[in-house]
């Protein structure tokens, strides 16, 4: 499946390239993954099924790809300074648990919201804490040629390696503005590989090093685990448009110390936009954010969000609404529906070919993951009455592997969800429906009013002539 090539943004050339892999057996993918000390957002979520579109169309154009998405237990701080609380410290002392605690329970909860979400996991899930002392050796090669130590502790000179922040492309002004003074650093984007702790400090997480006893940087964990798994020179490297600025040129830095050469470690860097609210773009800093979960609770299926976040190209800013959301449950309710009718019809019929549609589909998603683009051919091919039925059903395959919405398998039944909130069970709403429908054949309008009052009152919105087939939905 690559007779169209597939042509990418690569966020160092700031230009579309076409996409030669290294090695077409073996694609290498890399994607900085969740820090373990909270719950992910779902503006964080966007960078995950961003980075599974990517892999879908990879492997669907015929490069067999070994995906790796890190888990940052340890380093991290609440900010993109060299010095303060570390997250995973901070959140284990507030919860007053062990931060091996935190990290394994929002670790098994970011993989439950990854299952929703239909993400294709990943070859290797690569944890901070099972290689420092990998990042404690890569830090002594480095350090001779581009390190200093001040009381803090090791620091990179980004003074060392050729063009830094070429990724960022950003004014030194907009860069300081996010890194908190250090004293005595040579310049004020300089980063710390480790992190020496201060006297009298009692962290869970330290480690002795040829710096004292302490912790590694959040930048180096990266470097090393990318390269540990997919070697010193890899393919892609992904990840939010907020690592563009700062993590990703500390990365590449680092490699390119490693190196001692020009080489930024990834072929391509490929960067995902905000998801943004009326308010600004979704941040955790508030204490107040949407999660998987609140969709859920909501009433809403986690692949709603999915097809919401595909109808924005990447790269594009995705306004996050309830009401964008209710528009994509309504449309992803067409499309299971439209592939209900279809699997319910009898075998035969036109014998138009659906190979058109993969071939577009292809196309678009081949022009930089134009997933904007495909999704109206995926309607067209389900309404297309020239096309056999039992073919149309048989290109979702194509589209499922790309898209990831499981329209082959996935049923109304699983689409509907209970609200959090909701008062009655389904089997209950199902039993009033049935007396509702018997009372308006009978022509008995008082008693139909009557139940669809009863079921207004317990929160259940009654939907007559529904032309999706559903009856009722959870009002909210």
């Amino acid at each position: 499946m690559t007779r169209i090539p597939l042509t990418l943004y690569n966020s160092l050339s700031r230009q579309l390239e076409t996409f030669q892999p290294i090695d077409p057996t073996d694609v290498g993918l890399y994607t900085c993954g969740p820090t373990v000390y909270n719950y992910q957002h779902i503006g964080n979520m966007r960078a995950f099924l961003f980075a599974d579109t990517l892999g879908r169309v990879l492997r669907w154009k015929g490069w067999p790809t070994t995906h790796i998405i890190n888990i940052t237990d340890v380093g991290h701080l609440t900010s993109d300074a060299d010095v303060g609380d570390d997250k995973m410290e901070k959140a284990a002392a507030a919860q007053g648990r062990s931060i091996w605690e935190i990290a394994a329970y929002y670790t098994d909860v970011f993989k439950r919201d990854v299952a929703r979400l239909n993400i294709v996991p990943p070859a290797r899930w690569a944890v901070a804490t099972d290689h420092i002392a990998e990042m404690i050796a890569f830090a002594e090669q480095i350090a001779p040629k581009h390190c200093y130590l001040l009381d803090s502790g090791l620091y990179f000179d980004v003074a060392t390696v050729p063009d830094y922040g070429r990724l960022a492309r950003a004014t030194t002004d907009d860069i300081e503005s996010r890194i908190e003074p250090v004293a005595g650093k040579r310049n004020p984007q300089d980063f710390a590989i480790w992190r020496t702790s201060t006297p009298g400090e009692n962290r869970q997480m330290e480690w002795d090093s040829p710096w004292g006893r302490g912790a590694p940087g959040w930048h180096l964990e990266c470097s090393v685990m990318s390269k540990h798994y997919l070697g010193a020179h890899f393919d892609i490297h992904t990840g939010g448009i907020d690592h563009r600025e700062i993590h990703h040129p500390n990365e590449i830095a680092q490699n390119q110390a490693h190196c001692d050469c020009a080489d930024t470690g990834a072929s391509v860097w490929m960067h995902n936009n905000f998801l943004v609210e009326r308010a600004g773009k979704m941040s955790k800093s508030t204490g107040q954010f949407t999660t998987m979960q609140t969709i859920v609770d909501r009433g809403f299926h986690p692949l709603a969000y999915r097809l919401m976040c595909l109808q924005a190209h990447y790269r594009s800013e995705l306004e996050f609404s309830w009401e964008n959301l209710a528009a994509a449950a309504i449309r992803l309710k067409r499309m299971v529906q439209a592939v209900e009718t279809l699997r319910a019809r009898e075998p035969g019929g036109p014998s138009g070919s659906a190979h058109a549609y993969t071939d577009r589909l292809e196309e678009a998603v081949s022009d930089d993951l134009a997933t904007p683009r495909a999704l109206p051919i995926l309607d067209e091919l389900l309404a297309d009455k020239r096309v056999a039925p039992a073919d149309r059903v048989a290109a979702l395959d194509d589209f499922d592997a790309v898209l990831g919405l499981d329209l082959a398998t996935i049923s109304r039944e699983d689409l509907r969800i209970r609200p959090i909130t909701a008062t009655i069970d389904e089997d209950a709403i199902a039993a009033r429906l049935a007396d509702r429908r018997d009372a308006r054949a009978a022509r008995d309008f008082g008693r139909s009013d009557a139940i669809r009052d009863e079921l207004a009152a317990a929160g259940v919105e009654v939907m007559d002539g529904d032309s999706l087939g559903w009856d009722w939905k959870i009002a909210l």
